[in-house]
């Protein structure tokens, strides 16, 4: 069992800057490819980002790439969302998810194994 703790979230205005954490409590959390996801009111979830366990590979949705970097920490057992020039329609519950030994950065929630509570970005124009 692995327990995914995101942190970071909060109310911001458009264009500024947040950076999320996940971190994970497997022993072993470089056997797991993790993933960003984010679900806004009435709204399906939505991949944001993903990257592979040995951070040597990472995915985008269209919408964020330029904007948004995620990566990770190995030693800490962390992953991160920079987040810059937030635009509203950023606004959702994002949430962190880990997958066990997932080769691909491509999967689909429904892959995943583990997830996170969530945490919150709300951005005001």
């Amino acid at each position: 069992q692995v327990h995914l703790v995101e942190s970071g979230g909060g109310l911001v205005q458009a264009g500024v800057s947040l950076r999320l954490s996940c971190v994970a409590s497997a022993r072993t959390f470089s056997s797991y490819t993790v993933g960003w996801f984010r679900q806004a009111p009435g709204k399906e979830r939505e991949f944001v980002a993903a990257i592979s366990r040995d951070n040597s590979r990472t995915n985008y949705v269209d919408s964020v790439k330029g904007r948004f970097t995620i990566s990770r920490d190995n030693a800490k057992n962390t992953v991160y969302l920079q987040m810059n020039s937030l635009k509203p329609e950023d606004t959702a519950l994002y949430y962190c998810a880990a997958q066990w030994m997932g080769s691909s950065i491509a999967t689909p929630d429904s892959g995943y194994d583990y997830w996170g509570q969530g945490t919150q970005v709300t951005v005001s124009s």
